[in-house]
């Protein structure tokens, strides 16, 4: 017997919560697909890491009804952020994924040094950008066992990783593209994907960059706020790289989702069932 997908506070109703100590969350609810469909709201959250969340915060994300935490942080981000918080009734799952930049703690520790000459070196000139797109592309070739695990808990038949959220340190590239993969999975249309992960880059969504000096907000130095802009704002062209990487070593994203993450057409119907709105009649 197929278990329910337990129901979560969110109908679409309600305005979107400002919590204190979770940056860049929300609900994908309301995306709509290309056969007329919408996402349903209260099923699938995203968000920078929960290592910070308040009391409010935490009874808010507790009231959702979650039944599984996709955490995609590394023990280096884990180390330098700090365990989740717990979510009562939620099952807290670690899944380190690639680190967006590639740089390991060296170069972050560049970064929070604010080293502006050496910031000039690793990301000027359009090298911020370059690692980036690398990054992207390492998400998808070399994290299909990761994705593929992914979406085979969110379609178990009995016991499905739902209503789930999302999240890795800043919400933006690793939970950003599983994310994405599970909505190229729904049939949502392209530009509704790629406007939702626009939305990180609004003020009070994004990753707070904390120097080694403490740092932060108008403290940092006008050059390096702009070298920094290429890891830390979502671009557009980044998301596009990984779309375009599926299409190069798969052709189609159905061949991606079955060959590469092992999504076969019932389980994809069953993650339709269960994120997605009835068809209109």
């Amino acid at each position: 017997m197929t278990q329910d997908v337990r129901e979560s506070a969110p109908t679409g109703s309600e305005p979107e919560p400002e919590l204190t100590g979770v940056r860049n969350f929300r609900d994908v609810g309301g995306l709509p697909t290309t056969d007329g469909r919408r996402v349903r709201h209260g099923v699938l959250f995203r968000s920078g890491h929960l290592a910070h969340a308040t009391a409010d915060d935490t009874a808010f994300l507790s009231g959702l009804g979650l039944h599984t935490v996709f955490d995609f942080r590394n023990g280096d981000d884990i180390a330098l952020e700090g365990p989740d918080v717990a979510i009562a009734g939620a099952r807290n799952l670690n899944m380190p994924l690639s680190d967006p930049a590639a740089g390991g703690e060296g170069f972050w520790r560049t970064v929070r040094d604010g080293d502006v000459v050496a910031l000039r070196e690793l990301l000027g000139g359009g090298r911020g950008e370059a690692r980036m797109a690398e990054a992207y592309r390492t998400l998808i070739l070399e994290r299909t066992a990761e994705h593929a695990k992914m979406l085979a808990l969110l379609t178990e038949p009995a016991d499905p990783a739902v209503p789930a959220l999302l999240h890795c340190a800043a919400g933006k590239d690793r939970a950003g593209t599983s994310v994405a993969i599970i909505l190229l999975a729904l049939g949502v249309e392209r530009s509704a994907i790629e406007e939702d992960y626009l939305k990180s880059n609004a003020l009070g969504r994004r990753y707070k960059v904390v120097r080694g000096d403490g740092a932060t907000g108008t403290a940092i130095d006008p050059e390096i706020r702009e070298l920094l802009s290429t890891l830390f704002q979502a671009h557009v062209e980044y998301l596009r790289t990984a779309f375009a990487t599926i299409e190069e070593h798969w052709g189609t994203v159905d061949r991606y989702l079955e060959e590469g993450l092992g999504l076969t057409p019932e389980r994809r119907e069953r993650l339709k069932s269960r994120f997605l709105t009835a068809p209109a009649t």
